[in-house]
């Protein structure tokens, strides 16, 4: 193992564990507020949208580009995109969760803990393929590898609010909020693991778009089917929105600030 190989596990690893930084909030949040629990998760959907359409979508259609025509791109994209719906509500379809009761006005809080818990699936499956793009970056170009290992911390900041708050108002738990964000974060490094011992002949721009697409697939799901409606449930629709927004709008900030 040489000083290259190192270098991109380290870099790696810290953008990876940068995801904690945002459970930090949970240490500021000393009542379970069902305003702050509408809040968190609107705000956690709209990162995901964010990072769904912006980033990985993007991505994908850049990184399969490079085998196919920009056209083909596109389209091929869009099935991976679809093949992740697909497996998303194939997940919640064997997970069942409890419906919101409007006629008992029944708000089950213990709902919250399978949205955090679906919510770190999507983040490990996001970080996963993230940890072998930084690694095979930083293996060939350690200063390019840090540069996207900024830009990456800056978007887990808020990915790990998204995973923290909700499992923390379902256990009100700080140590499980922490493990369930360190879980997302870990699959990042976890993933330059394996691109280094198993992945590394056979990663190419065509896998990693089709990964990407797959992921950005799950987390539309996600977002539309789970969080975005346990955030409006518990009657604070108008703030479940507008953090929704301001999901949406700092994560591309996020990439401002990195730069």
């Amino acid at each position: 193992m040489d000083q290259h190989t190192i270098a991109a596990f380290i870099i790696s690893f810290l953008a990876g564990i940068s995801t904690l930084l945002g459970a930090i909030i949970i240490f500021f949040t000393k009542s379970k507020s069902e305003k702050i629990v509408s809040c968190s998760l609107g705000f956690a959907a709209g990162v995901m949208i964010s990072v769904s359409f912006s980033d990985l979508l993007p991505e994908a259609q850049k990184a399969i580009a490079a085998h196919s025509s920009e056209n083909w791109a596109i389209i091929y994209s869009v099935i991976f995109m679809v093949i992740g719906l697909c497996l998303a509500l194939a997940i919640d379809y064997f997970v069942p969760h409890e419906e919101f009761d409007p006629e008992n006005n029944d708000k089950p809080h213990q709902n919250l803990y399978r949205v955090g818990f679906v919510s770190m699936l999507a983040m490990m499956l996001h970080n996963f393929p993230e940890g072998i793009a930084t690694f095979m970056a930083s293996y060939n170009d350690p200063t390019l590898g840090m540069s996207i290992a900024v830009a990456i911390a800056f978007h887990n900041i808020p990915e790990g609010i998204s995973v923290a708050m909700p499992i923390y108002f379902a256990t009100q738990s700080k140590i499980a909020a922490l493990k369930y964000t360190f879980l997302s974060g870990i699959a990042e490094p976890i993933g330059a693991v394996l691109a280094f011992l198993i992945l590394k002949p056979f990663i190419n721009e065509f896998f990693l778009g089709a990964i990407f697409a797959v992921v950005a697939g799950i987390m539309i799901y996600i977002s539309f089917e789970e969080l975005i409606p346990t955030s409006r449930q518990y009657g604070y629709s108008r703030l479940a929105l507008l953090s929704s927004f301001a999901g949406i709008c700092i994560m591309p900030l996020s990439g401002v600030i990195s730069l």
